[in-house]
């Protein structure tokens, strides 16, 4: 329930001046968070030693460099770390050593090297080595060279040195030329005691014998700094070797290692499709996958060392669930998608990260799709839509491509416009293009650029390279077939003679979306838009349409028709003068005449062109009651989606009866489905997550047959301290049936605490948040910040969850701000972490109150504490739209709940 500030038409090119977005800083001030393109590095000597007992690490780097331009000094990054010598080598055989001064530059995270007393310019052409010798202390957050612990089964606390550099941290472990651009060769060796493990991008060469051991790794492939890694453990690992000769192996804590042969099974699988769907080798000799007992983000593409949480790699098959099985395939889909995209062809600036964020999310789903269709995968791709629109409808969203300087901003745009948005107009685009034109046209662009750095515009070049070979057909005005109108619609140039770089850009430098309006006018039908459709001919047909307003003659008369096609467009549809009383009539007596996919779209939009005043709430709410005769898990949880937030908001207000109203329609409207399910792990895995999503919602409903069936089951499993096994797929409900009581909760505490297993973990900690237990939840989110019972690194996740419970979510925005500084230290300023907390936080207020309360705590917040956060924007956005939306719609809502009901009322037990 956004405002979505309308956009012009897709695909229709406008004056450049409206599609660039105005950097926020003056070009001075830009300029210096950049790096001077004076020098460049060809390849780091890197040394580095960690010592585990004192959490600290010192090393040394060489680094040749050319010199592109005539400089007195050599600026390069480097933060928080003590530089005790510097020097200059003039040549790679060269003898002297130049001392050289250190100007610490800690506002731009950089360092000024210049020669002492004087020494020259260094000359254009020259070939130098930088010498410098540094020390720090392992950080306690989750980026840089950081420090993570695990504890074995007998409670014993162990330590692992991992780095996590993207995207502007490589420069906090050593001095280094920390842009994406600055592309060099590493040559890496890590000094160690005997009793752990070093691993690296690339293969050990050689391990060197003494008090401590020397690890030393080949030369890599010419790459950025960010994808640079290095882990320091007593890590065991399993290993297998792919079709292509590459050995993949897999590394956990020694007591977990025996949950590691899913992702190994998965990552060979993986690995083989990629070399030989983009046929263009792997380009290292080994793939390690490594999980890491800390770690912020869902994993890292770090080049031959992708590094995951443990709930993203570690799978039971006795104890993880269908979901599990499903995002572990797809975490590790994605980082070895960016062996490829953002490894092998980078893009030039921070600004085009969706080139590499946006491709591997949208391979992600081709990738899972093909090599493991039990998964079923293409079920979820809308829902990466719809989550990016639910952003991409805020006025403080940014363009795909959106310009970006210091690194507070870069972390900021590793959202869901950058993954999700660009993953579906990718998706948009492939269903425009043709497959096969789209996959000549992606492999064009990673062998041209291979080991380079891009711009938006390479990409769009290589479509139209691969475009050219194919000749256009000229369009006619009336109804064609699906071919006819693909071959019109052909790349490199389109009918109209729009190339496929400016079509895209209207996509890629301007945020939002379109909504298409269809107006009935007899057989015809109006919209602005590329557009594939279907009507009652049960037929799907294909337009390309380049101006604001088109006429479509339909070659018979017809009862409805459906835009936007199993939403494969980047936009949502408006049916005017009497279109929505079709499709609503045509859902109730007849769903199934339109797939899954569109029924999920027309759920999503109805409720969409409410918040905009485009559609009545009691006609969406009309369209719902529907949903009692659906089975597919789409429609099913899009249906969820867009209805249980409407009572979320009236949780934080004083209005039970309309409300619970409310819960008692939903419950009821998927009364039949839900006492359908089995408790078990039976089915495809689409009819396991369902069951999943279902149970869980019902028991927290309070569904009596629902929590009977539950609270057994938690009874035998408890008497039995854990030893009677409950179905995994079923245990969250389970589980969260147990947390209501005191007795029940500390028992789940305690088989949190004793668990090896992430999957189990995961469950457990969701099922402590949902407790009505006010006292519980503020233990549970003390905890979370100390890091000892629960890890830091799921705080954001606890802190949202508790947030969404009525008995907490007083609780979790007190706890936020009273620990806003400390979770700035934690979770670094601008990251996703941070706005996660703050949009979750914040996201079901609806009252001019709480908006009051929320602006004041902003506006109380310095540059440096996270005044101008794009976050803080959305998150007011967002209750002003609460607020309005309630203004409107809750004497609508009422009325049409009075007129439906009354519903059997279940009870309320938590979110």
């Amino acid at each position: 329930m956004h405002q979505m500030v309308p956009r012009r038409a897709l695909l229709l090119p406008l004056p450049l001046l409206l599609l660039f977005a105005q950097p926020r800083f003056a070009a001075d001030t830009a300029a210096r968070a950049r790096l001077p393109e004076t020098v460049r590095p060809l390849l780091y000597e890197l040394l580095v030693q960690p010592n585990l007992t004192s959490l600290s690490f010192r090393g040394t780097v060489r680094v040749q460099l050319e010199v592109l331009q005539d400089t007195e000094e050599i600026v390069l990054h480097s933060k928080e770390l003590l530089i005790s010598r510097a020097e200059l080598q003039l040549g790679p055989r060269g003898l002297l050593l130049l001392p050289l001064q250190v100007l610490e530059l800690p506002a731009l995270e950089q360092v000024a090297l210049a020669p002492a007393g004087g020494g020259g310019p260094l000359a254009r052409g020259g070939g130098y080595v930088l010498h410098v010798d540094f020390a720090g202390k392992l950080s306690d957050s989750f980026h840089g060279f950081y420090r993570s612990t695990y504890r074995t089964r007998d409670g014993e606390e162990r330590v692992v040195a991992a780095t996590h550099f993207e995207p502007t941290h490589a420069r906090a472990a050593f001095p280094c030329f920390d842009e994406p651009a600055f592309k060099a060769n590493f040559s890496i060796r890590v000094r160690r005691e005997p009793r752990h493990m070093s691993l690296s991008n690339m293969p050990k060469s050689v391990e060197l014998p003494g008090g401590l051991l020397e690890d030393r790794f080949d030369v890599s492939v010419k790459m950025s700094t960010y994808l640079v890694a290095f882990i320091v453990s007593d890590f065991l690992s399993v290993s297998s070797t792919t079709q292509h000769g590459v050995k993949i192996s897999v590394y956990a804590a020694p007591e977990k290692i025996d949950q590691t042969e899913f992702a190994l099974k998965a990552a060979v699988k993986l690995l083989d499709f990629y070399d030989d769907y983009f046929g263009i080798p792997y380009s290292l000799p080994k793939q390690d996958l490594a999980a890491i007992p800390d770690f912020q983000s869902g994993a890292m593409e770090n080049w031959g060392l992708t590094t995951y949480r443990e709930s993203g790699l570690l799978f039971d098959p006795q104890k993880s669930s269908a979901s599990d099985k499903l995002s572990i395939t797809m975490v590790i889909a994605h980082e070895l998608a960016h062996q490829w995209f953002g490894n092998l062809v980078t893009m030039q600036w921070w600004n085009d990260l969706w080139l590499n964020e946006g491709f591997a999310k949208f391979m992600e789903f081709v990738s899972v799709n093909i090599t493991n269709p039990e998964l079923e995968v293409e079920d979820y791709f809308l829902s990466k839509c719809f989550e990016a629109m639910e952003v991409d409808a805020l006025s403080s969203s940014h363009p795909v491509s959106s310009p970006v300087e210091d690194p507070a901003e870069i972390r900021e745009i590793f959202d869901d416009v950058s993954y999700d948005k660009g993953a579906c107009i990718l998706n948009m685009l492939r269903d425009f293009l043709t497959p096969e034109v789209f996959k000549r046209g992606i492999i064009r662009y990673l062998r041209r650029y291979s080991y380079q750095n891009t711009v938006n515009a390479q990409l769009w070049e290589s479509f139209a390279s691969v475009g050219a070979l194919m000749v256009p057909t000229p369009p006619s005005r009336t109804h064609e077939s699906v071919a006819q109108h693909r071959a019109s619609c052909s790349p490199g140039r389109s009918p109209d003679g729009l190339d496929v770089h400016e079509m895209m850009d209207t996509w890629t430098l301007q945020e939002g979306f379109p909504v298409v309006t269809v107006e009935v006018r007899g057989r015809e039908r109006n919209g602005p838009g590329a557009l594939r459709f279907t009507g009652a001919c049960a037929r799907a047909h294909t337009r390309c349409v380049f101006s604001p307003t088109d006429v479509l003659h339909l070659p018979e008369e017809v009862e409805w028709v459906k835009f936007n096609v199993d939403m494969r467009g980047y936009y949502i549809v408006h049916y005017e003068a009497g279109g929505w009383d079709a499709l609503v009539s045509l859902l109730q007596h007849n769903h199934t005449a339109l797939s899954s996919n569109d029924r999920t779209s027309l759920i999503n939009n109805v409720f969409q062109l409410v918040s905009v005043d485009k559609v009545p709430l009691d006609r969406a709410l009309d369209l719902s009651l529907y949903l009692s005769k659906e089975t597919e898990i789409m429609p099913v949880t899009q249906g969820l989606s867009e209805l249980v937030p409407l009572y979320k908001l009236m949780e934080k207000r004083d209005m039970e009866d309309v409300e619970n109203q409310l819960k008692a329609y939903i419950v009821n409207l998927f009364r039949e489905l839900i006492e359908r399910q089995s408790w078990s792990d039976e089915g495809s895995v689409s009819q396991r997550m369902l069951r999943s999503y279902l149970l869980l919602f019902a028991c927290v409903r309070g569904h009596a047959p629902c929590t009977r069936a539950a609270g057994e089951l938690f009874r035998k499993w408890k008497e039995s301290d854990g030893t009677v096994s409950v179905p995994s797929d079923v245990s969250l409900a389970v589980y969260s049936v147990g947390a209501r009581s005191e007795e029940g909760w500390d028992f789940l505490l305690d088989k949190y605490r004793r668990s090896l297993y992430s999957s189990v973990k995961s469950r457990i900690k969701t099922a402590l948040c949902t407790s009505p237990l006010g006292h519980k939840l503020q233990w549970i989110l003390e905890q979370s910040l100390e890091g000892e019972v629960l890890k830091t690194q799921d705080l954001p996740y606890v802190l949202v969850s508790v947030s969404r419970n009525p008995k907490g979510y007083r609780r979790a925005w007190d706890f936020l701000r009273a620990n806003w500084e400390r979770l700035l230290n934690k979770f670094d300023l601008g990251s996703p972490a941070i706005a996660h907390m703050v949009t979750g936080v914040t996201g079901q207020f609806s009252t001019r109150e709480m908006l009051e309360e929320v602006q004041h705590f902003f506006s109380s917040l310095r540059k440096e504490t996270g005044a101008g956060l794009r976050c803080l924007q959305q998150a007011l956005e967002s209750i002003e739209e609460n607020i309005r939306w309630m203004d409107k719609n809750l004497p609508l809502l009422k009325a049409w709940l009075d007129k439906r009901g009354p519903f059997e009322g279940p009870g309320d037990h938590g979110l």
